[in-house]
């Protein structure tokens, strides 16, 4: 399992993009923009970029420029319309390491990136591990565990999980935690936000003391 930034605008192509890699249990964080994508790569570390390269705001050879200039050597996919050698020369001297032309199969889709983990490698263990008071959740086995004992979660209680424990000590709003976490999903509703929170404290928290809920705010997973 890696996690993936998918930058891509067209939402039908990105919603079956999404689904693809979410099925391939893949933690996946959405943009349609490129700005979006840009303020994401500056707070977050991921082991897959995919960038359409006519994004708004910022397009995808901008955003794979910035990526390597910052030394950022994750594996990037750029997709696109564009299908000349130069264009595609272009895409790949940037700094992307493959390149997939619209219309595309899926399934060559999932060869691609199962091809550029490969040769990406696993994720670095400051990313694939974390751990808060007691929690330990493993981004690459896909496993949560309190005090040493595995507890089994749902697909979108370990993506929210995995949110706060990366963000610890800092109120999210509702409407914060259902763009990041729920950004392309038609169950994007407070009520699907609040029943999440409720499964996750009951397995791991049924104290409250960690997930906190900031009335009138939003959320907390509050460390000592």
């Amino acid at each position: 399992m890696a996690k993936i930034l998918l930058a891509e605008d067209d939402k039908d192509l990105h919603n079956i993009l999404r689904t693809y890699l979410l099925f391939e249990h893949h933690l996946v964080e959405s943009s349609f923009t490129g700005t979006d994508a840009d303020d994401k790569l500056g707070t977050s570390e991921y082991d897959l970029l995919i960038f359409d390269w006519d994004l708004p705001g910022k397009t995808g050879i901008e955003l794979v420029t910035d990526v390597r200039t910052r030394g950022n050597s994750a594996p990037i996919l750029m997709i696109t319309g564009k299908s000349s050698i130069a264009e595609k020369m272009q895409g790949l001297d940037t700094g992307a390491d493959d390149y997939l032309t619209k219309p595309f199969n899926i399934q060559e889709f999932g060869a691609r990136i199962r091809a550029l983990l490969r040769r990406g490698g696993q994720p670095t263990t400051a990313g694939n591990i974390l751990t808060i008071s007691g929690i330990t959740l493993d981004l690459a086995k896909y496993r949560v565990k309190k005090d040493g004992n595995p507890v089994n979660l749902l697909p979108k209680e370990f993506q929210l999980l995995e949110f706060f424990m990366r963000h610890p000590n800092h109120v999210f709003s509702q409407e914060a935690l259902l763009t990041k976490v729920w950004p392309s999903d038609t169950e994007a509703t407070a009520e699907a936000l609040r029943s999440t929170v409720k499964r996750i404290r009951k397995k791991l928290d049924p104290e409250g003391l960690l997930l906190r809920t900031v009335h009138g705010v939003g959320y907390i997973l509050e460390v000592p």
